[in-house]
């Protein structure tokens, strides 16, 4: 089968917009936040059957592991209230979707992260998302601020109370940050390239895989700019006295398919094992138009995979296999399905 590890609901009913715009206004005016939206099964097969499930079918996939809009976190907008009762309308939402279409999604999970806040309080969600709606990972971002970068790098010990909790439940996390309250950083076009490349540069200059050797982090968008200046990292971390990066980072560390051209696609699988590497496309997400040059979507990312000379075991990995190990627990929910 061919599972695509990176979708978020883009789509999301119109209800759940207008939840967010109207509990963001009641928290800067002082009022209580509102009740959660009302949302019908009706309303959630419409956003998805006509976007993402007909994308994933006409594009030939099996199943996107499924999570609520990156940039829509906005983990920098209101206080640890206001992030605590986004995430919970966020992720059972996404539940919702993975209860409707059980075949094609499988849950992660927001955090209720904020800035200046401890990242414990973010363990019971997590644990919530995992043992209670059966979700598979989590998107962890590494810049609740928006673009300030006020956090402390992910080597940092203060994250290491959530590290434990997710060795303990045996889930990766993407490292994705959110919207960019930064004007010099574009959301799409440079926050997230940028916080993909600042935190595997973290990853190197720390020891963080000694501390914890059986974490996993998926970094999206291809790896931002790391596949293309490999030769950079892989110096840096000879003059940093850190082991080669193969044994000090990529037992860990592995890069999505989110490139939206063949000539980015032919590098990453050049110059990252093919055994770090998990299909993926982020539909419907950040570039959703057509390429004039080839008549076909940016973000159709499996014609650019199908396009290079890969094994059939290199396929199984890419597609299937490497998505398998990542996220064991996904892996388990399909074993049970018979797949």
């Amino acid at each position: 089968m061919i599972i695509d590890c990176h979708g978020h609901y883009t789509t999301a009913p119109e209800p759940h917009q207008l939840f967010r715009e109207a509990q963001l206004e009641a928290h800067a005016s002082g009022n209580p936040l509102p009740e959660l939206p009302q949302i019908s099964d009706d309303q959630i097969r419409e956003s998805v059957e006509s976007n993402q499930l007909r994308l994933l079918r006409e594009r030939g996939a099996d199943m996107t592991i499924f999570s609520p809009r990156a940039s829509a976190m906005a983990h920098h907008l209101g206080d640890r209230a206001v992030s605590e009762q986004w995430t919970m309308a966020c992720n059972n939402l996404i539940k919702r979707v993975v209860d409707l279409f059980p075949d094609y999604f499988i849950g992660v999970c927001q955090l209720p992260q904020s800035p200046g806040v401890f990242i414990e309080h973010s363990i019971s969600e997590l644990e919530r998302t995992v043992n209670e709606l059966g979700f598979v990972g989590c998107n962890l971002n590494p810049d609740p601020s928006g673009g300030h970068w006020t956090s402390a790098p992910l080597t940092d010990r203060s994250w290491y109370p959530f590290f434990e909790k997710m060795v303990e439940l045996d889930v990766p996390a993407m490292i994705h940050v959110s919207g960019s309250c930064n004007h010099n950083f574009h959301a799409t076009g440079a926050h997230y390239i940028n916080a993909d490349t600042t935190a595997f540069m973290q990853l190197i200059q720390g020891d963080l895989f000694r501390d914890f050797p059986e974490l996993r982090f998926i970094i999206p968008h291809g790896g931002g700019a790391v596949p293309y200046h490999w030769g950079r990292y892989r110096g840096l971390a000879d003059m940093l006295n850190q082991p080669p990066l193969a044994e000090h980072v990529m037992k860990n560390v592995f890069f999505d398919t989110c490139v939206y051209h063949q000539p980015g696609i032919d590098l990453l699988f050049r110059v990252i094992d093919i055994d770090n590497i998990l299909f993926g496309s982020e539909m419907v997400g950040a570039v959703r138009g057509i390429d004039p040059e080839t008549g076909q979507y940016f973000d159709d990312t499996k014609r650019y995979v199908d396009a290079l000379d890969l094994s059939p075991e290199d396929h199984y990995k890419v597609y299937e296999g490497n998505a398998r190990r990542v996220y064991p627990r996904l892996n388990t929910a399909l074993e049970a399905r018979g797949k």
